[in-house]
Order: C-alpha cells, then sequence, then structure tokens
C-alpha cells in the first residue's frame, strides 16, 4: 500500500505519497480482468501481423500516431505537417519541434527493447532527448537527470494537489525497483505493463515530461515482451478518456489495482484494434496511389513512364509524409533534378500537393510536398 510521509514545503508542514516497491507487490486479479488481458495481447499480436513485409514505413507512421497523440494529452500540439518537417530538419523550434523529440524517444524506446534490458541510464537518456528542444522551459540542470525537488500532480501547490509524489530521496531506490520489475516476466505482459506505467507515474522521478516517459515504457515492454514491430497508439484513447486514464492512476494509488489493470486492458485492445483498421486504411490508400500510376497516360495516350525512383519515393510517404527534393536525393542517391522529376510526377497524379512551411532556417526556404490523403488519414484515425 502507499503510504504518506511529511516534508516541509515554503516553511508549511505537507505529506507526499510513497508507492510500495514492486519486488513487495503481489497481483491478484479477477478472472474477468485476467480475460481481458489475454484479449488485449492478442488484440496486439493480430495488428502486428497485418504489416505488410515491407513493414518499416508503416511501423514509423503508427510511432509518430502514438507520439503525436501523447504530446497531444500533455497539451503539446503542432500541425502534423510542420512535426514530420521538424523530424528532418533541426531548425524547426517550438511545439513542433517538442512532439518531434517525443517521436524520437518513442522509436528510440522501441528500437532498444529489441536488444537490451530497461537500465536507469537509458531512463536518463530518454529524458535528456525528450527536453532536447525544451531546455529553456526546465532547469538544465534537471535534464537527464531525477528530479532534486517536490512534484505534485493537479493543484497549484502540494495541499490542493491531487497526487503529491514521494520526495526526492525517495526517487533513485524506487526507480531501481521499478527498473528490476520491467525486466522481470512474472506477470502477463498487460498486467505489468500497466503497474509499470501506474507505478512510474505515481513516483513521477523527473521535473518535466513524466507523462510522455511513462506512455514510452508501456510500448517498450509490448516491443519487447511480445516481439511485435511496433506497439499500438495506445495515447490516442487516453487523450479520448483521460477521465477514465485519471481516474485510474488514482485507484491505483488506493490500492485498487483490479479497475486500473481492466481500464488498461480495454484500452491496448482498442488502441491495437484502431492500429489494424489504420494499417489496412493506408493499404487501401497506397494501393489505389499504384493504381493511379499504372493507368496514367500522356496526352497521346501514351502510358507515363514511372522509374523505379517514383515507386521509392510513393513507398517511403508512410515513414515521410511530408517530402523535399533533398530528402529524396539524399535518401536514393540522385541528382536534384532527377528528385523533383518524381515529385513532379508524384503532384502531377494527385498523390502530393506543395504546402507552405518555414522551417526558420537562414537562406532559401525548402519547398515541400505533403501527402495530404495520408494526412488526413490519419487525421481522421486520431
Amino acid at each position: 500500500m502507499f503510504h504518506e510521509v511529511d516534508f516541509e514545503w515554503r516553511g508549511r508542514p505537507a505529506k507526499a505519497s510513497v508507492p510500495p516497491m514492486l519486488a513487495d507487490v503481489v497481483i491478484d486479479l479477477p478472472e474477468s480482468v485476467v480475460r481481458s488481458t489475454e484479449r488485449a495481447a492478442a488484440a496486439i499480436e493480430r495488428s502486428s501481423d497485418h504489416l505488410p513485409p515491407s513493414w518499416e514505413p508503416l511501423a514509423r507512421l503508427l510511432l509518430r500516431f502514438e507520439g503525436v497523440a501523447s504530446s497531444s494529452f500533455e497539451k503539446i500540439r503542432a500541425p502534423l505537417e510542420e512535426i514530420a518537417v521538424a523530424e528532418i530538419t533541426a531548425s524547426m523550434k517550438g511545439p513542433s519541434a517538442w512532439v518531434a523529440d517525443n517521436l524520437a524517444v518513442v522509436s528510440e524506446a522501441v528500437e532498444s527493447a529489441r536488444r537490451t534490458p530497461l537500465t536507469v541510464a537509458s531512463l536518463l537518456q530518454w529524458h535528456r532527448r525528450l527536453m532536447d528542444h525544451a531546455t529553456n522551459q526546465l532547469d538544465p540542470g534537471l535534464i537527464g537527470s531525477f528530479r532534486d525537488r517536490p512534484v505534485w500532480v493537479g493543484g497549484s501547490s502540494p495541499f490542493d494537489a491531487a497526487h503529491v509524489g514521494p520526495p526526492p530521496e525517495f526517487v533513485e531506490d524506487l526507480m531501481e525497483d521499478l527498473v528490476n520489475f520491467a525486466n522481470t516476466d512474472v506477470l502477463d505482459v498487460v498486467t505489468q505493463a500497466s503497474i509499470l506505467h501506474a507505478q512510474f507515474e505515481s513516483i513521477h522521478p523527473f521535473a518535466d515530461g513524466n507523462g510522455r516517459l511513462g506512455r514510452v515504457l508501456i510500448g517498450w515492454l509490448i516491443v519487447r515482451r511480445l516481439g511485435v514491430s511496433v506497439p499500438p497508439p495506445f495515447s490516442v484513447f487516453v487523450v479520448r478518456d483521460p477521465g477514465g486514464y485519471l481516474s485510474g492512476l488514482a485507484l491505483y494509488r488506493l490500492g485498487e489495482v483490479t479497475p486500473w489493470v481492466r481500464w488498461f486492458a480495454h484500452t491496448l485492445e482498442k488502441s491495437a484494434s484502431t492500429a489494424t483498421s489504420l494499417i489496412t486504411d493506408i493499404g487501401i490508400l497506397t494501393a489505389e496511389w499504384q493504381d493511379r500510376a499504372s493507368v496514367a497516360r500522356t496526352a497521346g495516350g501514351r502510358p507515363v513512364r514511372i522509374g523505379a525512383t517514383f515507386w521509392g519515393v510513393l513507398a517511403m510517404l508512410p515513414e515521410h509524409p511530408i517530402i523535399s527534393a533533398a530528402l529524396i536525393q539524399k535518401r536514393f542517391g540522385i541528382t536534384n533534378e532527377a528528385a523533383r522529376q518524381a515529385l513532379r510526377r508524384l503532384e502531377s497524379l494527385g498523390i502530393i500537393s506543395p504546402v507552405e512551411l518555414h522551417s526558420g532556417a537562414p537562406g532559401r526556404p525548402t519547398r515541400w510536398w505533403a501527402a495530404e490523403e495520408l494526412i488526413d488519414t490519419v487525421a481522421r484515425a486520431n
């Protein structure tokens, strides 16, 4: 059970909540909730099975889907077009760059899940990367480091907060315990992910970024335990049901684990179903693009000659829905004119269209093209 400890805040006594060590926790769930966790895990595996053989661009799209939603829950929002540009150029600033930092951490965590166990060092590195463009918002000494001050959720002070995290001197031991728990397999993956996330959010080990990193941990664990290519976009449903999410965490802190795990499993199952639907929709759209290109003809009735670069760019659009000649040139090792020719072909077919985006970089502005149909498909799912 959580227990309270005293600390001083601005000369006044206050209380903080300290979670139990996970090494000592026993989870006993009713059979109905166990069935829910099993259905969620099966739905995640089915969704992964829907990825095509060349799955990397679609996997990137799903990771973007998750990262954008996770940032949105923290009131960090930017147009998808600007975010896509921020992912490929360091010149973007503000919310689009902050969301791109979140996407980078999601990708880094998923990749590391396939190789190594979780460590405190990796968590600190993820935090450092997450806050890369937000250094003016936070004391630099708190970036990539556990907090050295009290923290609370909701309210303006520890006295009216919904939750006050454990004092800083408890954080290191609690995080070592959390990392050890993350690397075990004594629970089913869905129950373990729910406990891992709720415990992380209860510890609130960083001065900022806890919500985003806590959701990154869910994806890390699912990929590591289930071996899937990409986790489902859990944050999409957190955004849709913030009340269920926050009340579930509150119940966890009161020792009511069952309702939290039930909500979590149900949400993961819905997330996996949404991922499957999005994969299907993108597959239909890209097949329609291919058909559009295959039947394209010149004014004289001859088929339009389309080279290999065109098909390569078409295949990369789910990964990069915003493209430029420079990006194509670098990806395929071709001349700038050949890259522009591919862009003209795609534009003539209505697959991409010019978009005005200003990164703020000095010099001549880059011309960007957007796959608007693709962006609209993702936006509808979101």
